[in-house]
């Protein structure tokens, strides 16, 4: 049986994302295990983040500066500017090396079942940006869910007054991906999306 200390780190390890309360005894279990070479490491960088944790008065991102490492880089094209639902969509898009400009965390998408309504969200933060100019392009990145769809058919209403480009990020048959194994909502999606073919 577990001292009381440690099954309150069980506990709280269990409740992150990913983590069941089997996973966060083995977490727990190793980092005892492990002291010098992961517990007190975990301990010190869990330290730093908290002592430093921010959110990006910009974009809405978390860092532990403000503004954030990407607002803050000057390599960074300033006229494109991806829109995201949350911290995360923003990791995973930029973890692929591949958008170069700068980003908006709306900080959820619109829902009715769950009471999200457009000031719940940054999306007067958003228009206030490209209201201020110097944006050409805005890519919706949304999440293909309903959910998504609808914040993003929103808010290409809210931005239509404005001189940008507006696009959407494409949706449908993953590559590699074979037709059987496709639910129905990506299969429509790719049939309306359809190109000729080069």
């Amino acid at each position: 049986m577990a001292s009381h200390e440690i099954e309150a780190l069980s506990q709280a390890l269990a409740r992150l994302p990913g983590l069941g309360p089997r996973s966060a005894r083995r977490a727990v279990l190793h980092l005892m295990k492990k002291r010098e070479a992961a517990l007190q490491p975990l301990l010190a960088a869990l330290k730093q983040v908290s002592d430093k944790l921010s959110t990006c008065s910009i974009c809405g991102n978390v860092d532990t500066s403000d503004p954030c490492g990407i607002c803050s880089d000057p390599r960074r094209d300033l006229k494109s500017l991806c829109v995201v639902e949350e911290v995360s969509d923003l990791w995973a898009l930029d973890r692929s090396r591949l958008f170069p400009g700068r980003y908006h965390v709306l900080g959820g998408r619109l829902s009715a079942l769950e009471g999200v309504r457009p000031e719940d969200l940054s999306i007067d933060k958003l228009v206030k940006r490209v209201a201020e100019g110097g944006i050409d392009e805005v890519i919706l990145a949304m999440n293909a869910t309903l959910e998504g769809q609808t914040t993003a058919h929103y808010l290409a209403e809210r931005l239509e007054k404005f001189p940008i480009r507006l696009t959407q990020l494409a949706h449908g048959l993953p590559v590699g991906g074979e037709l059987d194994y496709l639910d129905e909502g990506t299969l429509a999606q790719a049939l309306r999306a359809r190109r000729p073919v080069a």
